[in-house]
């Protein structure tokens, strides 16, 4: 099936042409009929399967003119950078379509979004947590309202905005479509549909846990952080297709670390993208990147789920991540639409139990290879690499103590008692000699 073959008009048609795609993926071709039925639906794709078409070519195939500028198509996703992503897919597919189409995000100025969404928007995007503090400004009206769409919603409930989400919710008009993409079907997203979701159909494309069939995938067993280095240089210096590369690794210090060590061999090629990089650094990092500026960039978890990077040459796991479904998403990063990608990851000892819970999720197993002989191994380590000393505790045992009866003898002072003591004694006492009365005198 081709794109000619959807029922779509010539705009967006004339627009696919422009974009050079022809062929949908599974999920763009199951998508499609589903959503222009007006049906809610729930679709569970892999990031990397085009989703994002998949949501938007019937919805805005189903969008009609308005005098009226509130927004028609609501569009829901949980970080900025995938809010840029799709405002720039959508521009693309209404290239010859008179559509205002704005993207709203925390960390930007929220009164410049406010004036922008009061002058008018066909199709909204935003995050969560922003969207809400917008409604509760009052600029915003969702009378015609035809479709919600949620995507990332697992990703969103894992941040935290399952309360957002509800009160966005609980504001919009009851008759709606609404559309919920979601990588994994948990627990929580399950009770999510069955509260607010109308008899949903659900279409499947790359379910949790299945790799995408085009991504080649290895491992090589290093010793520690400095031989990791030492073979990541080594794969950028002796093979020429490693030419958009991400690098994904455990946290922001050791991204930062990782930068540094690398940077002076690949000046102005390297970049570093994490939450604690300013909103406009971390745009321009991946605009680098797009524009083959930037040869590697070095990122956390937080770029497997938000940013759409397109060609993605390899993806290296330089740490292993804890939870195996992230390895799933990072490695999504290439092979995107139908195109051959690479996965390696660098596997120390302690990642074997990840590495075997990663192989479990996939069933399927990861080969691993030696280190090339070009690679030196290095015996410097990291203070967390350092082995740790175990010494034999011993036992420190209190003497015993005896224990005696209940009441210990009272000391001398403390023995003195009462006595009455007459008066005849007292006198003595005083006198020496029992003092007496003298007898009345007689008148």
């Amino acid at each position: 099936m081709k794109f000619s073959d959807f029922k779509i008009n010539t705009p967006l048609r004339n627009a696919i042409d422009d974009m050079g795609i022809e062929t949908p993926t599974l999920i763009q071709e199951r998508a499609f009929s589903v959503i222009m039925s007006g049906k809610d639906m729930v679709g569970i794709a892999q990031t990397g399967t085009g989703k994002t078409i998949a949501y938007l070519l019937p919805a805005l195939q189903q969008w009609s003119f308005s005098k009226n500028k509130t927004p028609q198509i609501l569009v829901i996703v949980p970080t900025r950078e995938l809010v840029m992503q799709v405002v720039e897919e959508v521009k693309k597919l209404t290239a010859y379509m008179n559509i205002i189409t704005v993207g709203i995000y925390g960390g930007a100025n929220i009164k410049t979004q406010s004036k922008t969404v009061y002058q008018g928007v066909d199709v909204l995007v935003a995050t969560p947590g922003r969207l809400y503090d917008i409604m509760m400004l009052g600029v915003l009206r969702f009378k015609q309202l035809k479709k919600l769409i949620i995507d990332e919603i697992d990703e969103m409930m894992n941040l935290g905005f399952r309360h957002q989400l509800v009160n966005i919710i609980d504001a919009l008009p009851q008759k709606r479509q609404n559309l919920m993409f979601s990588a994994t079907l948990t627990k929580e997203v399950e009770n999510f549909i069955n509260d607010y979701f109308y008899n949903p159909q659900k279409i499947e494309a790359a379910p949790s846990g299945t790799p995408l069939k085009d991504i080649i995938q290895s491992a090589y067993s290093v010793p520690n952080y400095y031989t990791k280095v030492n073979l990541l240089k080594h794969l950028l210096n002796t093979d020429d297709t490693f030419n958009k590369v991400l690098v994904f690794v455990v946290s922001k210090k050791m991204a930062d670390k990782l930068f540094e060590d690398i940077n002076g061999d690949y000046p102005e090629k390297i970049g570093v993208i994490h939450s604690n990089k300013a909103q406009n650094n971390r745009f321009n990092t991946v605009k680098k990147f797009h524009n083959g500026t930037y040869r590697v960039v070095i990122a956390t978890d937080i770029v497997a789920r938000g940013i759409d990077i397109s060609e993605v040459s390899h993806v290296i796991n330089f740490d292993i991540p804890e939870v195996p479904e992230n390895y799933i998403h990072r490695i999504g990063r290439t092979g995107r639409a139908d195109k051959k990608g690479n996965a390696i990851s660098f596997i120390t000892e302690s990642d074997l139990g990840k590495v075997a819970n990663i192989e479990g999720l996939m069933k399927q197993t990861i080969t691993v290879s030696n280190l090339p002989q070009e690679v030196e191994v290095s015996e410097k380590l990291l203070p967390e690499e350092m082995p740790t000393a175990h010494l034999k505790e011993i036992e420190m045992r209190r003497p015993k103590r005896e224990v005696g009866a209940a009441f210990h003898e009272k000391k001398e002072k403390n023995k003195k008692t009462r006595i009455k003591i007459t008066r005849a004694q007292q006198m003595r006492e005083k006198y020496g000699k029992p003092k007496t009365k003298r007898p009345k005198r007689k008148r």
